[in-house]
């Protein structure tokens, strides 16, 4: 067990970043959204996991070579950048469902349906996976995070009815949820290519990286695909919309900052959880992916409540409160799992 103290102390300071980069979405302007995605995911997804995986990881570019040009593993790389691509969906809807129905409950969906999604493919991709002592417990820790997301979803839903009737605005909550389901479930593909790169990390590994700093070359390849899909859709909105000007928008420098700041901890949060995940062993993307989301459900909800998100809504925030608890418990469940023989 306390072999295991540092793994999950990553992936709870993981957690802290991914449950805090949505807070840069919120300080856009004067910046159209296209023009500060474009900014965000090239540093996010690019910039950062290449400088970082540069500098820990021996001889990175034999790596990557090897990895791109060797028959044997161009399948490999292939879905892991098909995966990312396919996220890289999720995380543009991401950013639409958010003005519908707001940072807390876009994120309790999101969130709960990535992380779960996201562990159960890995896991049943595993060799007799059904057959392991820590299958129950997974299981169990899953069902109990839908759990807590669905109590999340249903404290957002009552706090937009009392936001709605006291503005006398049309609710667009239904439409927002529909987008922020879709994003969950192709948000869970960002963990199931991190999964599916493991012979990328391996690789690393026999170059002489370190097994936690290996995974970053795995996000190097998942995240070029993500790159393609977000930097291909932003560029498009700037050449339809007419918006390349935008960059030098006056008062702009406090949206290129939050940028930046929401780049650091979107990735920060994914180096991290890979270590933890790497550290723990073969079922740690298993583990470890649902307890990064669920735990980043209470930090983003911390944030939304500073916001003032949930002014006026007592007994919806009662109940979101109740549902972080159940996205705790859960935790606790997934990370006792790793200790069963």
């Amino acid at each position: 067990m306390e072999s295991m103290f540092f793994p999950f102390l990553l992936i709870i300071f993981a957690s802290i970043f991914q449950g805090s980069f949505g807070l840069g979405m919120k300080y856009m302007a004067p910046l159209k959204w296209e023009s500060w995605w474009l900014v965000h995911v090239t540093i996010a997804m690019i910039i950062l996991p290449m400088t970082w995986a540069f500098l820990v990881v021996p001889d990175l570019g034999t790596v990557l070579h090897s990895a791109f040009s060797d028959a044997s593993m161009q399948n490999v790389v292939f879905m892991a950048m098909l995966f990312g691509f396919l996220w890289g969906i999720g995380g543009i809807l991401f950013g639409v469902s958010v003005p519908y129905i707001g940072l807390s409950l876009t994120m309790g969906i999101v969130m709960g349906l990535a992380g779960s999604v996201g562990a159960l493919i890995p896991l049943l991709q595993m060799e007799n996976a059904t057959s392991t002592p820590q299958f129950p417990y997974v299981i169990s820790g899953l069902a109990i995070t839908l759990i807590g997301v669905a109590i999340t979803a249903k404290a957002g839903i009552d706090k937009d009815k009392l936001t709605s009737q006291a503005s006398g605005e049309k609710s667009e909550i239904v439409k927002g949820i529909i987008i922020a389901v879709a994003c969950g479930i192709l948000s869970a593909l960002l963990n199931v290519g991190f999964v599916n790169a493991a012979p990328i990390a391996t690789l690393a590994k026999e170059m002489g990286a370190l097994d936690r700093n290996a995974s970053l070359a795995a996000w190097v390849v998942v995240l070029i695909g993500a790159f393609i899909m977000n930097a291909g859709y932003a560029i498009f909105l700037l050449f339809k919309n007419k918006s390349w000007s935008n960059f030098k928008v006056p008062g702009s420098k406090k949206a290129f900052r939050w940028a930046i700041l929401a780049s650091i901890f979107w990735f920060g949060a994914l180096g991290v959880y890979g270590q933890g995940a790497a550290l723990i062993g073969p079922i740690g993307g298993v583990i470890g992916w649902p307890m990064l989301l669920g735990l980043s459900l209470i930090v983003s909800n911390f944030w939304a409540y500073r916001a003032g998100e949930w002014n006026g809504a007592k007994k919806p925030f009662n109940l979101l409160l109740v549902g972080l608890a159940v996205l705790i418990f859960a935790s606790i469940i997934l990370g006792y799992s790793n200790s069963v023989i």
